[in-house]
């Protein structure tokens, strides 16, 4: 059985948002586009269920604005739309992006020998609060290979030590190419080259430990602890070449004090990684992230 038929199986469980989809429409600012957009749904017979947009200069800025829509029988419908929306903010020199709800993304995790994030992800999609479809676990170790086909996902364990990595991401990216939409990095402890990120054809998202000050490299929790740390947080962001300085998504932070333990700093910090990351995740699925440069607008 081949890897394709494998992720086809794979059901999810979150009710299924019939004839519905969304139009995530950037660019910049100038009078009509509102109108534009609306009066085109219209015109298709669409009924807008939610609007937000936003503007960073109402005169000449950048423009930003997500629209869900109901559509009767929208799988046949939606491309006749979708070539007007084309034409019509092409017109106002505007990028658009419209996808139909009814379909989950297909997400890839990565994961290293720390399973938080990665079971947490795969509990709420299971539990239909992420609308989206796990179409595999690959990770550098084997030690969560039980844990995720215990949820019906397909595991695939390949070794990634030393500094050449090649084989290691030439083999992720056969598994990857044309059967995701996403990847999620969870907790994965290392590190991606450019190649890797240029090739991979999805977006990749990251989820790190965030301090105030930072702690660099192994034992961040004990060296927050010697410092008197008063939170401890998680950042999720979007993964570029410059190692964790892509778009960020979402961000949290929990206070603690000086009685907490080195271990029971750790624990609140998973506790916030599994936490912002999930939402992270989910904004991204649901196509409410616009990304624009170096940052994101997210429509929460």
């Amino acid at each position: 059985m081949s890897l394709t038929d494998v992720t086809e199986r794979i059901a999810s469980p979150r009710p299924v948002v019939r004839d519905q989809a969304v139009l995530i429409v950037h660019g910049r600012d100038r009078t009509g586009i509102v109108s534009a957009v609306t009066t085109t749904l219209a015109g298709h017979g669409a009924n807008i269920v939610s609007l937000d947009q936003y503007s960073d200069d109402p005169t000449g800025g950048e423009f930003f604005q997500r629209t869900v829509f109901q559509l009767d029988n929208s799988a046949a419908a939606l491309p006749a739309l979708e070539h007007d929306i084309a034409g019509r903010v092409g017109e106002l020199g505007l990028s658009y992006r419209m996808s139909d709800l009814s379909v989950p993304k297909r997400v890839a995790i990565f994961a290293s020998k720390s399973d938080n994030c990665l079971l947490d992800l795969l509990w709420r999609q299971r539990r239909g609060q992420l609308p989206m479809t796990v179409s595999m676990v690959i990770s550098n170790h084997p030690d969560t290979a039980d844990l995720t086909r215990s949820f019906g996902v397909p595991f695939f364990h390949v070794p990634s030590s030393g500094p050449d990595k090649s084989a290691a991401e030439a083999e992720h990216l056969k598994l990857l190419r044309g059967n995701v939409d996403l990847v999620v990095l969870a907790r994965y402890m290392q590190i991606l080259s450019s190649d890797f990120i240029e090739q991979v054809g999805a977006p990749v998202i990251n989820i790190h430990h965030s301090f105030l000050p930072a702690f660099i490299g192994a034992g961040p929790y004990a060296k927050a602890k010697q410092r008197g740390v008063k939170l401890v947080g998680a950042t999720a962001h979007y993964v570029t070449e410059d190692l964790d300085e892509g778009p960020i998504i979402e961000q949290d932070v929990v206070r603690v004090s000086h009685a907490d333990s080195v271990q029971e700093l750790a624990r609140r910090g998973a506790d916030v990684e599994r936490a912002v990351l999930s939402r992270a995740v989910r904004w991204h699925v649901e196509d409410r992230v616009i990304r624009t440069g170096n940052h994101t607008i997210v429509f929460a």
